[in-house]
């Protein structure tokens, strides 16, 4: 693993924190426990996970950037969509999972120059820490179209309009499995010597199993091959609750990933897991556990077949460069004259990183789910590619 920035005391201290509620949990589970329940504890547990605790995360003084970071051009574009949707639905905005508070940000802003506001932007933020810096942003930035958000702790029972999320899906717990021929195991995590470790256990039964033995690598294995992959069933069942909570809309999810064909292709044998710290990326999960993120990439077949599961229909999956291009994202660009090199490059290359397939514009991709709404959407109009899921 690369030379990785050192900790502060205080994280350290943090750190060590985390791993020892993550041993506690291991001990009382008999020793074992599933690579999911390890990811949602280092994330999510409260006071301690890396997205429950007050650390930086977004920027240039955190672990990653996200897109609405690298431009206000992302959530403008997006806004375009949004303005279609709360058109047609008559509806509000609901985003899962804010981060920064950038992209409803630039959202609203960029909607209020449409003059399409909502009357209500609600955001499900489950981390106190950043339910808090959204509200400061956003009332630092924007005080005049405060009193049109609202944080929840849990989804509505009904909802209309559009629900918007980026960069949610793949920080949501994966259950990590090991294919050879004949047999599929689960990766889970023990103790040894106090340490973290790497722990098979065969996988036999349940809708895991089940779900594992229809994928690809259970027929494409063989000899002494094994072939290490995610399955996200917490985000197909995140994407059921939305389909059962949605009257009428559309579900707009940004985020990195692939179709199944893809996401399970025979020479991708190690899976999509990764790791962030300070910029750097990595593939050790168990490094300083509570400080950095753990992500895997989005199987969004899964993602589709899910939501269809519940009633919606797929209306769309493009890249994001595709999305970001059909929803005006160049047209934006063209309203900065670039007489202004000053004010003009620097635009220029943050729609560079947005949608160049060498950076965030083929990986990333975009797809929208609905119920009661008409086609097309404006974002797939060009580059749909819904027939590879």
């Amino acid at each position: 693993m690369p030379s990785l920035p050192e900790p502060s005391s205080s994280a350290l201290e943090h750190s060590s924190a985390v791993g020892a509620a993550i041993a506690a949990e291991i001990s009382a589970a008999g020793g074992w426990i599933s690579f999911a329940r390890f990811m949602e504890l280092a994330l999510y547990a409260p006071g301690l996970g890396y997205y429950s605790a007050g650390l930086d995360k977004f920027g240039a003084g955190g672990d990653f950037v996200t897109a609405p970071e690298i431009s206000s051009l992302f959530g403008r574009a997006v806004a375009h969509q949004a303005a279609q949707v709360l058109r047609q639905s008559g509806g509000n905005i609901l985003e899962t999972g804010a981060g920064s508070g950038k992209l409803a940000l630039d959202l609203m802003l960029e909607l209020e120059r449409l003059d399409q506001l909502p009357e209500r932007y609600s955001i499900l933020e489950l981390s106190a820490d950043l339910r808090q810096r959204q509200q400061q942003r956003i009332g630092h930035e924007a005080a005049h179209l405060l009193g049109r958000f609202e944080w929840l702790d849990a989804l509505p029972e009904k909802f209309t309009g559009l629900v918007l999320g980026n960069e949610v899906l793949d920080a949501m717990p994966v259950d990590l499995l090991t294919w050879r021929p004949g047999a599929i195991s689960e990766r889970g995590v023990a103790l040894r010597d106090g340490r973290l470790v790497w722990a098979e256990r065969a996988l036999t039964r349940g809708s895991l199993r089940e779900q594992a033995g229809a994928l690809p690598p259970a027929q494409f294995v063989s000899g002494e091959t094994a072939y290490t992959s995610e399955i996200n069933l917490a985000a197909q069942g995140f994407m059921r609750s939305l389909g059962q909570m949605l009257e009428r809309g559309v579900i707009l999810m940004l985020d990195y990933g692939f179709g199944q064909s893809e996401y399970y292709h025979p020479q991708r044998s190690q899976g999509t897991l990764m790791c962030h710290y300070r910029h750097h990326a990595h593939a050790d999960p168990f490094f300083l556990p509570g400080l950095q993120d753990i992500t895997a990439h989005v199987d969004f077949s899964a993602i589709a077949r899910s939501g269809t599961e519940a009633g919606l229909d797929l209306l769309g999956y493009a890249s994001q460069a595709n999305f970001l291009i059909n929803c005006g994202l160049t047209d934006l660009l063209g309203q900065i004259s670039p007489e202004d090199p000053a004010a003009y490059l620097p635009i220029v290359a943050q729609a560079q990183k947005l949608m160049s397939p060498a950076e965030m514009g083929e990986l990333f991709k975009a797809i929208a789910l609905g119920k009661g709404f008409e086609p097309p959407l404006r974002g797939f109009t060009r580059g749909d590619r819904s027939h590879v899921l």
